[in-house]
């Protein structure tokens, strides 16, 4: 089962379409959800407290963890997409543009904002926290209005990275397999990979992974939100690209900070500021070039960078198979 790129490109192309127009699989049939029941079970099986703070055995550990669910998930795609193909060439085209399908999130991610935009829209802060908590990592108990719009923003923006550029860009180079191995890495990282005192160890293998695999699809996320900005109303393209210039190194993460600086400096926003994480104050850098302060409008206007970005990278794959067919 070896696809040519003209047959990635339209694979691609219909995942896409699938994501848009169907979006998240329901949870018992989503792949992110088995990841995460294998993720949890190796973590109960391989780790305690003692050698959770031990840093070689933690990190060894966690460099286990890391190698066995992306090779399983690897695997798994593969056998599964292989077998679709030997029935018929038809179902195996059909199973790998559902399964990449699944690795895109960009209706799932945009419904996920609209259910903060809602009720803070209408002023109900106790469902906005409950929603805006389903999506960030911070504590959000005690965001006021302004905070939850940041935080909201900020996830979007991000998440243009994860819930589509960079699965786009590996199953251009692999199909579903490679698609399903980025989703692993990154389901990884949204689990074990933090910085505190249960997974400073055992989640470090799984926070460089994900690092290492999104360093060049973050920075062509940075360039297409600035293209994006130039389509897109009352959003300033020079503003967006000066902001990643000048603030994106400054996120402790080498990409998160390329999608939020732009976001920030296409809307003309800060982001960035106080967070907390399981009671801890994290002062974040602050990006953008503020000419007003954050509002809730703000979440609309991110998704429909997400949305446009999104657009441009399908139109540009169907571009590509027109020039190589």
């Amino acid at each position: 089962m070896i696809y040519s790129f003209q047959e990635l490109l339209l694979l691609v192309a219909a995942a896409i379409v699938i994501d848009f127009v169907i979006g998240d699989p329901p949870w018992p049939t989503h792949p992110v959800i088995w990841m995460g029941r294998w993720i949890r079970w190796q973590e109960k099986l391989l780790m305690s407290d003692q050698l959770r703070a031990r840093p070689v055995t933690g990190r060894l550990l966690g460099i286990l963890l890391t190698v066995s669910t992306l090779a399983l998930s690897f695997g798994m795609m593969w056998g599964i997409v292989a077998a679709a193909d030997y029935v018929h060439v038809w179902l195996g085209y059909a199973v790998s543009a559902w399964f990449i399908s699944t690795t895109i999130a960009v209706k799932g991610l945009k419904d996920a904002a609209m259910l903060v935009y809602k009720p803070l829209l209408s002023g109900d802060l106790t469902q906005a926290r409950k929603y805006v908590g389903y999506i960030v990592g911070r504590d959000t108990s005690e965001l006021n209005e302004r905070e939850i719009a940041r935080a909201t923003v900020e996830t979007v923006a991000e998440n243009t990275v994860d819930a589509f550029v960079s699965p786009i860009l590996f199953a251009l180079l692999g199909g579903a397999p490679f698609a399903m191995l980025y989703r692993a890495a990154n389901t990884l990282d949204s689990m074990v990979g933090y910085k505190n005192d249960r997974y400073r160890y055992y989640g470090w293998s799984s926070a460089r992974m994900d690092d290492f695999l999104n360093l060049i699809p973050a920075r062509l996320t940075g360039l297409l939100m600035i293209a994006a900005a130039a389509m897109l109303p009352r959003m300033n393209p020079m503003r967006s690209m000066k902001s990643i210039y000048k603030f994106a190194r400054r996120h402790p993460s080498p990409n998160s900070g390329i999608p939020e600086a732009a976001a920030a400096g296409a809307l003309g926003i800060e982001l960035g500021g106080r967070n907390v994480y399981f009671g801890v104050v994290s002062e974040r850098a602050r990006m953008g070039f503020p000419t007003r302060l954050i509002e809730i409008s703000d979440i609309r206007s991110t998704i429909s960078l997400l949305y446009t970005v999104s657009v441009m990278l399908g139109v540009g794959v169907m571009l590509t198979w027109l020039v190589v067919r």
